[in-house]
C-alpha cells in the first residue's frame, strides 16, 4: 500500500457498508492496520448489524443506526501533523457488518434416490427437490464457527453443508411419516414445514443461521413406477373391458380392410389377446373348482378379409363385427371341424346374428 493510500484511509471517518450483492453475508471494512479515529462516524443500514473485534476477542455489536465512535486515542490531526505515531492509532479494531436479510434464491435436491419402505409399493426410490432462504441470526456465533478471519463471507461458502444437513433430515422425516407415495403430493407444504423446522434445530446453535423458508417443489419416483402407474390409469380410463374389446375388434377389422397388404391379422390378433387376458382375470378363470368339468371352449372362427384370413375370433366378437356393419352375410368364414369356408349366414351357429332374410321385392306390376 502506498503512502497516499494510507493518508487516504487514515482521513476516513465514515465506516459503513453500501451493500450492493445478494449472496455476501459478512464484509469486513477495509481499514489500514484497523485505525480508526476518535469521533469517527458508524453507520448500520437496515439489513445489517456491525460487530467490533479487538484483539482477537468480540467486542461490542450495532444493530442500525448512526453512531459517534470515540476513543481515548490521539485526535487524527496530531497524528498527520507531527507523524509521532506513523498513523498507529492506540485505537485498533476491525469492523464486520453482518447482513441479516433473507438470501431467498437457494435451491437443494437429492444428487441420489432416498430409499423407503412405502407402504402401498414396498421399497421403493425417490427424488426430491426445492428451494430454500437463508439468513445470519447469531453475528456473534456466525463468526467464531464459519467465518473467521475471511474479508468476505457469502452464501456459497455455505449452501453445500445446508443441502447436506436439508437432504439427510429429508431422509428422516420421509422415512418416519409413513405417508404413501401417491399421496405425498398432497403434503408438500406439511413435509416442507415440518423439514424446515428439524433443519433450523440442527443448524441454529451451531452456525448462528436461520432458515425462515424452505419447500419443497416436487417428489418423484423411479420412471419404471411411474410407467406402472400411468398403465394403470389406463386401465381404469377403459372401464369396461368387454366393450373395449368389441370397439378394438371393430377399428381392426376397418384397418383391415383399407389396408389388404398387412397388418390387418397383427391388429385383429392384438384384440385377440386382450380379450383372453380379460377372460383370465375374471374370478375362477386359473382355477376349476373339484369335481366340476372345464366348460368347453369356445369356437374360435376365423375371417376371410381381402383373401386374407384374420382371426380367431369368439361369436361375441363376430357379433360386435356384425352390429359394426363389418361382417355380413357374404363374408367367409371357418372354424374347426368345417370342411371348407362358407358364407356366414349358411352356418347355422352365426345365422341367427343376422336375422331373417329380407325377402325379395314384389314382382313389379305388369304395364298397362
Amino acid at each position: 500500500m502506498g503512502l497516499f493510500d494510507k493518508l487516504r484511509n487514515e482521513l476516513i471517518d465514515i465506516i459503513e457498508w453500501v451493500d450492493d450483492s445478494r449472496h455476501t453475508i459478512v464484509w469486513r471494512f477495509p481499514r489500514y492496520q484497523n485505525e480508526i479515529k476518535n469521533g469517527a462516524q458508524l453507520i448500520v443500514r437496515p439489513g445489517q448489524v456491525a460487530v467490533m473485534v479487538h484483539r482477537g476477542q468480540i467486542a461490542d455489536m450495532f444493530e442500525p443506526g448512526h453512531y459517534e465512535l470515540k476513543t481515548d486515542n490521539l485526535p487524527l490531526l496530531s497524528t498527520i501533523a507531527g507523524w509521532k505515531y506513523g498513523f498507529n492509532s492506540p485505537f485498533r479494531s476491525e469492523v464486520y457488518f453482518v447482513s441479516t436479510k433473507q438470501i431467498t434464491d437457494l435451491k437443494w435436491g437429492t444428487p441420489n434416490p432416498i430409499m423407503l419402505r412405502d407402504p402401498e409399493f414396498g421399497p421403493i426410490r425417490i427424488r426430491a427437490f426445492g428451494t430454500y432462504a437463508v439468513k445470519a441470526n447469531d453475528a456473534k456465533i456466525l463468526l467464531k464457527e464459519l467465518v473467521g478471519t475471511d474479508s468476505e463471507f457469502d452464501a456459497d461458502e455455505v449452501t453445500e453443508l445446508l443441502r447436506s444437513i436439508i437432504i439427510s433430515t429429508l431422509a428422516d422425516v420421509l422415512g418416519t411419516s409413513n405417508v404413501a407415495a401417491l399421496d405425498l403430493a398432497s403434503k408438500y407444504q406439511q413435509f416442507g414445514e415440518t423439514l424446515r423446522k428439524a433443519v433450523q434445530e440442527r443448524i441454529d446453535d451451531e452456525y448462528g443461521l436461520m432458515i425462515p423458508q424452505l419447500m419443497i417443489v416436487n417428489i418423484s419416483l423411479p420412471e419404471a413406477v411411474e410407467k406402472a402407474l400411468d398403465t394403470r390409469t389406463s386401465m381404469g380410463v377403459i372401464g369396461d373391458m368387454d366393450k373395449y374389446q368389441q370397439y378394438q375388434m371393430g377399428q381392426a377389422l376397418t384397418t383391415a380392410a383399407a389396408n389388404p397388404g398387412g397388418g390387418a391379422s397383427e391388429g385383429l390378433g392384438l384384440g385377440l389377446g386382450v380379450a383372453m387376458a380379460g377372460r383370465m382375470m375374471q374370478p375362477g378363470a386359473s382355477a376349476g373348482m373339484p369335481g366340476v368339468a372345464p366348460p368347453a371352449p369356445p369356437a374360435a372362427w376365423h375371417v376371410a378379409v381381402n383373401g386374407q384370413a384374420t382371426g380367431p375370433f369368439s361369436a361375441e366378437q363376430l357379433a360386435a363385427g356384425v352390429a359394426a356393419g363389418q361382417v355380413n352375410r357374404q363374408t367367409l368364414v371357418w372354424c374347426a371341424g368345417m370342411p371348407n369356408w362358407l358364407a356366414a349366414a349358411q352356418v347355422p351357429q352365426l345365422a341367427a346374428v343376422f336375422g331373417p332374410p329380407t325377402p325379395p321385392p314384389p314382382p313389379a306390376p305388369p304395364a298397362p
